[in-house]
């Protein structure tokens, strides 16, 4: 039976880890008896997710550029040399068809190494904005695949191909949860307000601000705290419509009944909110390298599927009207869903998987 050999490097956060992991379960489904290696950093979340799901892990210490002091640098760079020579070792080893770069800094000395070892390498940009690596790895890989149609133009033209995030595919998979799980009535429209999975210190001041304004609106919130901030909130005078929780388990089953969601501009969330088109209002962090989340939400913004407000700007007064504006137009609330539909590519991972058959065919 035709099987893959595939390596894949991602590491750092889930926007990342779990593009990879898609495009991993998609090579499975497609050729059940591939056989993987994923390559990751020693100290990031992929170290214990990965191991956890039995797929065979290797850590490399790498650590990423410090922008703020440049000496440090030094040490950055000797460890980048120490990186791509394990890099080195490990894809000899395995000897793979093909090696995948799906983002964070591990992926510039595996790209690299598996390139100067003369294998073809594949690497992805999810955001608007390509980080160092990736720009760094655009001349080195075989083909790269963006996320959103505005990262094309930054790398070259003849090996880029919008491919979409292979997150999409598993998020239209997955299945609504039924709303009584959160105490939700079935026909009230639902807004979901969450600001990542840790939460936000500058948003948890605000947020908490807002909630007893949302008393006399006729739809219901679903408030993500974050699991940091949650008990924070539980001092607040919480009106009977606001429902709030820690975290969300089933994330994607939540965002099958959500109506609107306010939410950050991470990669992501832009691959599940375009995937189902729900329609939004992002809230970019200011906090991120390259302001990379104002972009991928400016993107959303300029084709009509998303209204963005800046951290700087939320308020009771600039989030309250938005959320009417809304969803009490349906005609705008159709373009929304519509339009951020548009920027989802439902066959993603279906996408890349071909891509990367098509690569290992050319030998």
């Amino acid at each position: 039976m035709v099987s893959m050999r595939a390596i894949i490097c991602a590491g750092g956060t889930g926007g990342h880890i779990y593009p990879a992991l898609a495009i991993l379960n998609k090579i499975k489904e497609m050729e059940p008896d591939s056989e993987f290696l994923y390559i990751g950093t020693t100290d990031r979340m992929e170290a214990t997710i990965i191991p956890e799901k039995k797929i065979p892990f290797v850590g490399i210490e790498m650590k990423g550029l410090d922008r703020k002091h440049i000496l440090k640098n030094i040490k950055v760079l000797e460890c980048f040399q120490k990186a791509i020579q394990k890099a080195k070792e490990e894809i000899r080893k395995f000897d793979p068809d093909v090696v995948l770069g799906i983002g964070g800094y591990i992926t510039a000395p595996v790209i690299y190494a598996a390139a100067k070892l003369g294998y073809k390498t594949f690497i992805h940009e999810q955001n608007s904005i390509p980080g160092v690596s990736n720009r760094f790895l655009s001349h080195y890989a075989t083909k790269i695949g963006v996320s959103l149609p505005g990262s094309v133009s930054y790398f070259p033209k003849k090996k880029t191909i919008y491919t979409g995030n292979p997150r999409s595919e598993e998020v239209i998979k997955a299945k609504p949860i039924d709303k009584k799980e959160y105490q939700l009535s079935k026909n009230k429209k639902l807004v979901v307000i969450v600001m990542g999975s840790l939460g936000s210190t500058s948003m948890s001041e605000k947020l908490l601000e807002l909630i007893p304004s949302f008393k006399s609106c006729s739809y219901e919130v679903l408030l993500v705290t974050g699991k940091n901030y949650y008990e924070r909130y539980q001092k607040v005078d919480t009106p009977s419509n606001v429902k709030i929780v820690p975290y969300l388990e089933n994330m994607l089953g939540v965002l099958k009944v959500t109506d609107l969601i306010v939410s950050r501009a991470g990669a992501s969330t832009v691959a599940e909110i375009t995937a189902l088109g729900v329609p939004s209002i992002l809230v970019p962090s200011p906090y991120v390298t390259h302001n990379h989340q104002y972009k991928n939400a400016k993107e959303l913004e300029s084709v009509g599927a998303t209204k963005v407000i800046t951290e700087s700007e939320f308020s009771k007064s600039t989030l309250l009207p938005a959320i009417d504006s809304i969803l009490n137009d349906e005609k705008e609330y159709q373009t929304m869903h519509e339009s951020a539909k548009k920027l989802g590519v439902p066959d993603s991972a279906t996408k890349i998987y071909q891509i990367l058959k098509d690569m290992t065919k050319e030998g």
